[in-house]
C-alpha cells in the first residue's frame, strides 16, 4: 500500500533531499503468497512491490490501460537494473 503525502498535488512532484513523498507498506505474508503464485522468489516480489509503490509516489498510476502499460514498462526497466 502506498500513502502519498502529496495527494491531489502535482502528478509528478519535484524531488529534492528534503521532500518526503509518503509511505509504502508491504505485507511480507502477501508478498510470499504472490511470489509463490507467480513462481519467483520473495526477494524479487518485495523488490517489485517496492518499485511499484515508489512509482505511485512519484505520480505514476494504472487506472487506464495506457497508464498500466507505462507503469509496467517503468517497473521492468528498474527491476532489470537489480538483475532479479
Amino acid at each position: 500500500m502506498t500513502f502519498s503525502l502529496n495527494e491531489g498535488d502535482l502528478k509528478f512532484p519535484e524531488l529534492d533531499e528534503n521532500n518526503l513523498l509518503g509511505d509504502i507498506i508491504i505485507s511480507v505474508e502477501t508478498a510470499q503468497r504472490q511470489a509463490y503464485n507467480l513462481n519467483h522468489n520473495l526477494e524479487k516480489e518485495l523488490m517489485m512491490l517496492l518499485i511499484h509503490g515508489l512509482l505511485h509516489l512519484i505520480g505514476y498510476d494504472h487506472e487506464e490501460d495506457r497508464d498500466n502499460k507505462i507503469i509496467k514498462v517503468k517497473e521492468n526497466e528498474i527491476l532489470d537494473t537489480f538483475d532479479l
